[in-house]
């Protein structure tokens, strides 16, 4: 059973995170949603310099209320209500910004990453347009106390949900779910796509599943790129080793076809597109389940 670590908000206690299960599990996939949280802890709110909306543009947007289906197919979501503003957990543990600090941080702490350097790293500097969030800087406490309460339990849950699903059926896949925003930067010839499906390069997952999911997203009339402009984070790294049965997809859906960007509202695309990645997830765990069955499916 996993203990899930408690937010202290303006609404009282909220849970940090929350995990929603099928009743019986039928399909070999696990949905992750590490950026959709919107429960501001009381301490984020009195240490940033930002109101409540510019502090919001970091999120992704209902990207947990798009996937929530995944139970109903028989698979588990595992998503944050904590805002990625306070805390990312995909980012290595502690992917942290010395000038973010009041004291010199621990040896062990990986402050040269490129990640790091934009201002997101494991607790961020910035949100998504570049705004600083504090007024000032931190203790090294307050951070390591941030990370061990909730990144490690977080990662804990992900991992037992990837690991049973394994047992359960011979490989686990997980699809980590994301948003971009509708402005996302061109690729060659001006094309904006819809959806982007992240390996890390070929590295995280078969090929076979990525090229699977393409085509039954394709289908649907979506312009789907790989890996271009976004490759997949942390957890599509750390958790994507097709070698030991572990797959790893990041999925990351272009905003301006469910939400106002603007006004973080969902628009007149939300239930046509969340009812659209429903039967996506659907036709693909088919195929997945009828080529794989019970075997377990390698690196190729």
């Amino acid at each position: 059973m996993t203990t899930i670590p408690t937010l202290k908000t303006s609404d009282g206690l909220v849970p940090a995170f929350e995990i929603a299960e099928p009743r019986d599990a039928a399909i070999p996939f696990v949905f992750c949603s590490p950026h959709s949280g919107r429960d501001y802890p009381s301490d984020l709110m009195a240490a940033t310099k930002l109101g409540r909306e510019a502090i919001r543009r970091s999120e992704d947007v209902f990207v947990d209320e798009l996937f929530d289906f995944a139970p109903r197919l028989g698979a588990p979501l595992i998503r944050a209500r904590f805002p990625r503003a306070y805390l990312d957990v995909n980012r290595e543990p502690f992917e942290l910004d010395p000038k973010m600090f009041s004291e010199t941080l621990p040896g062990f702490v990986n402050s040269a990453s490129l990640r790091v350097a934009g201002g997101l790293g494991t607790i961020p500097r910035i949100v998504a347009e570049n705004e600083e969030i504090y007024r000032g800087t931190m203790s090294v406490e307050a951070a390591m106390r941030r990370i061990d309460a909730i990144y490690h339990p977080f990662h804990l849950a992900l991992d037992g949900l990837l690991h049973r699903t394994r047992e359960q059926f011979g490989f686990a896949i997980l699809i980590d779910c994301h948003s971009m925003p509708s402005s996302v930067r061109a690729l060659p010839g001006g094309r904006r796509p819809d959806i982007v499906l992240g390996d890390r390069y070929g590295t995280s997952a078969s090929s076979r599943f990525v090229a699977m999911a393409t085509a039954h997203l394709t289908v649907f009339g979506f312009d789907v790129a790989r890996n271009k402009p976004y490759a997949g984070g942390f957890i599509t790294e750390h958790y994507g080793r097709p070698a030991a049965g572990f797959h790893a997809i990041q999925i990351e859906l272009n905003r301006g076809l469910y939400a106002d960007e603007s006004s973080f509202t969902r628009h007149h695309g939300f239930a046509r597109l969340r009812e659209q990645l429903a039967r996506f997830v659907g036709r693909f765990a088919a195929e997945v389940n009828a080529e794989c069955g019970e075997r377990p499916a390698a690196a190729e």
